[in-house]
């Protein structure tokens, strides 16, 4: 299957599953979400399957975590337990992919910047505050998490300095999407429901993977 018919089945079933979140579907949302990463890790095993690269390994154990944190949180009604068993897998996906951008700045040779650590640390605290009193028992596992995925999101800025414009750019935005739809699900959760708040974030997390995945693999296939 060629690469653009890989994206328009992801993106098929994507929307699938946004419908199946609009009309409130319970068939469309459990059968559509658990295929979305199974057919990046998919696609990404076939793109890359020429490549001998050592990032591989990262990408693959992140997705596959988001694979599992995805089935995890479609049981949060039914228990809290899910909600925390699906927040440590994700904490676990952010994980591989810190080890995967570290990894690519380092191979690219890109310095820290203090500037972007500030400003990764501003939107931080600034949501933290925010929710912080309403959190509850559940205050130190979101602390947590929103501390390894913004250190994510910081090493992904340095993908803007790789020589791979292309790539660097997809990944950063990935991951900003990523904190993005974490964001949104962690207001809509704690702070104030609102409506179209299951769309927007299931969107922007569909999204932020598909760009993750398609910028390791023009990264990975061009080094």
């Amino acid at each position: 299957m060629k690469k653009n018919y890989w994206i328009a089945l992801y993106v098929s079933f994507l929307v699938v599953h946004l419908t199946g979140i609009y009309l409130d579907n319970e068939a469309l949302k459990y059968f559509s979400k658990p295929l979305l990463v199974i057919l990046l890790i998919a696609y990404f095993l076939l793109q890359t399957r020429i490549w001998n690269d050592s990032l591989k390994q990262w990408i693959i154990t992140a997705l596959f975590f988001s694979w599992v944190g995805d089935i995890l949180l479609m049981f949060q009604e039914k228990d809290q337990i899910f909600f925390l068993l699906g927040l440590s897998s994700f904490l676990l996906s952010q994980i591989f992919y810190i080890k995967f951008f570290h990894s690519v700045r380092v191979r690219e040779n890109i310095k820290s910047s203090i500037l972007l650590f500030f400003i990764v640390v501003i939107y931080y605290a600034g949501l933290i505050f925010l929710l912080s009193p309403y959190l509850g028992k559940m205050k130190l596992p979101v602390q947590i998490y929103g501390i390894v995925i913004s250190f994510m999101f910081l090493l992904a800025l340095h993908m803007l300095f790789i020589k791979n414009k292309t790539a660097g750019r997809m990944m950063m935005n990935g991951a900003l999407l990523f904190v993005l739809s974490d964001s949104i699900l962690a207001i809509n959760k704690f702070f104030q429901p609102f409506e179209m708040a299951g769309i927007i974030i299931m969107l922007t997390y569909g999204i932020a993977q598909l760009l993750i995945t398609e910028g390791a693999i023009k990264y990975i296939r061009k080094n």
